[in-house]
């Protein structure tokens, strides 16, 4: 006869206690959750501790509670520069989005000549820095020593200045583009790649032609990488700062300090030394995009329901 063990006896591989397993995850994520408190947390917390205070020559530091967000949401300044930025949200992103779909769905398509060096040649511009990037486009811009100067010269005419103030906003858009159309192509290719293949032998067996297979499969394959593109397009439209902050040497008269939410904050804190304003004015715009985000990711994801 078999002895077999009784219910409740120890059996020889010891069960770990349930507080030693909530402990044993924590020390997993406890390194991610350290630096992302120093690092993210930490910041907007003494960024809000900061909005709530208004340092004066005469009289010091004082608490004010609200009053630099009633003071941000009257400033006129601070909403000439949202208006910038949701102009060029607006004409920018989608020509953006455009040409990377085009892109992608050239890619995809299998008929495109030396598809790998044209994909890692679109990608290419993602990886100069907008530092660099800002730097080599605005010295293509000028007019007194850049390409656009040397074509005036060459052909005898007189071409639009990119850095005067009713092109500079387009100027910048080109940057922009120039920058990201690979990393969202990036993202929209990947998307196509996981397409089941069966699909388009179906499509292609009922006599679909390639117009019909982009329309009825590839582009409802591509509603959600086009909605995190989109996302991430719209914060780093709001975001927009190293691009101006580089061609304002080269433009002073087209970039004011005002040209973008992000710009202006810097030269709050770094030009006209208002720190408790200029954090004032970092997160009612991070406010408002977080905002704007979540409900282009809410209508997202309605319409792919």
């Amino acid at each position: 006869m078999v002895a077999t063990p009784q219910a409740g006896a120890p059996s020889g591989r010891r069960a770990a206690s349930p507080g030693r397993r909530s402990w044993t995850g924590w020390r997993f994520v406890g390194p991610f959750m350290a630096v992302f408190a120093l690092v993210f947390l930490a910041p907007i917390a003494y960024s809000v501790y900061l909005s709530l205070f208004r340092t004066q020559l005469i009289g010091g530091t004082t608490f004010v509670g609200a009053d630099n967000y009633v003071k941000a949401l009257g400033d006129p300044q601070f909403w000439s520069a949202f208006g910038r930025v949701a102009l060029f949200l607006v004409v920018q992103v989608p020509i953006m989005l455009f040409l990377a779909l085009l892109v992608a769905l050239a890619i995809d398509s299998g008929r495109l000549y030396g598809a790998s060096f044209f994909r890692i040649s679109v990608f290419l511009p993602y990886a100069v820095p907008a530092v660099v990037a800002a730097l080599m486009w605005g010295f293509m811009y000028g007019t007194r020593f850049g390409l656009i100067g040397n074509l005036n010269d060459l052909l005898g005419v007189s071409l639009p200045d990119p850095l005067s103030s009713d092109l500079i906003l387009a100027s910048i858009g080109n940057i922009v583009t120039w920058e990201f159309v690979g990393y969202n192509m990036l993202i929209l290719y990947s998307a196509l790649r996981v397409v089941n293949p069966s699909l388009y032998e179906a499509a292609e067996m009922d006599g679909a032609g390639q117009l019909r297979i982009v329309w009825a499969i590839k582009l409802p394959a591509l509603r959600g990488a086009l909605l995190i593109a989109t996302i991430f397009s719209i914060i780093g439209s709001f975001q927009l700062f190293n691009e101006p902050a580089i061609l304002r040497d080269l433009a002073p008269n087209a970039i004011t300090t005002y040209f973008t939410p992000n710009y202006y904050a810097y030269s709050l804190s770094f030009r006209g030394q208002q720190f408790n304003y200029s954090a004032t004015v970092a997160i009612v715009m991070g406010v408002i995009t977080m905002v704007i985000a979540y409900v282009v990711q809410l209508r997202g994801m309605r319409k792919g329901a």
